[in-house]
């Protein structure tokens, strides 16, 4: 789907982030403009420090910018107070990071249900671990489960309210090759089969072949940005 017949899910205006170190001043994000559509899969490469991660902390509602504005679906989330923010981490967003933050007592499927529980439309356990390839081992706890499966397991949790936004912060970081390349295709099929606008941060250069676009950053700036006519499937992708 192009660009055009989409519509905008972020609008990101003149986003800075400084951070404030004793007598040292950060600057994480210097002027950031960016849209972000709903459905799409974005990739973010770049070097460590250079903005990535701010980026989608504020996107996310966990951090709040310097200055600039982040609009999503036309609302400013610079403006709506700490419950608001609150409600839309919870109604509208799941997170996925590098390590899975499972809780090694519950199965599964428990981990799952921690957010199908309080969540207004949910997927069931059994359906968000059956989207990620893990139907087979819903009673499994976290010790019995490989890293791959277990990262799996939390993009289940992360997807199960039916977020309308994914944010991943390396969710391939601490696996090897093969293992990362089944968690890609469990995000690509997310993607895919709910419609959620998926972000993806990474130093992996070969998963851009995977996004609609694909941002790079310099220096708390967006440097470049690369349309991907035609996306790979994991499978295709080497590294």
């Amino acid at each position: 789907m192009d660009q055009q017949s989409r519509q905008t899910a972020f609008r990101v205006k003149g986003l800075t982030k400084v951070y404030d170190m004793g007598e040292i001043q950060v600057r994480a994000l210097r002027g950031v403009d960016i849209d972000l559509y709903e459905g799409e899969f974005v990739v973010l490469l770049g070097p460590s420090g250079s903005g990535k991660s701010t980026l989608v902390n504020i996107l996310g509602g966990l951090d709040s910018p310097s200055e600039g504005h982040v609009f999503f679906r036309g609302e400013d989330l610079t403006l709506v107070g700490d419950k608001n923010l609150t409600l839309y981490r919870r109604n509208h967003v799941g997170f996925v990071f590098q390590f899975y933050n499972l809780i090694p007592s519950l199965t599964a499927r428990e981990n799952v249900a921690l957010v199908t529980e309080i969540s207004p439309d949910p997927l069931t356990p059994e359906e968000a671990l059956t989207l990620v390839g893990l139907g087979e081992r819903i009673n499994h706890f976290p010790a019995q489960l490989s890293g791959g499966e277990q990262q799996r397991v939390a993009i289940a949790r992360a997807v199960a309210k039916r977020p309308d936004v994914l944010l991943c912060d390396e969710p391939t970081g601490a696996l090897d090759i093969t293992t990362g390349v089944v968690v890609l295709d469990a995000l690509e099929r997310v993607n895919r089969e709910l419609g959620t606008l998926t972000v993806v941060i990474t130093h992996n250069a070969a998963i851009r072949h995977l996004a609609d676009r694909v941002i790079y950053f310099a220096d708390g700036r967006i440097s470049r940005i690369d349309l991907n006519e035609q996306r790979m499937k994991p499978s295709e992708v080497s590294w």
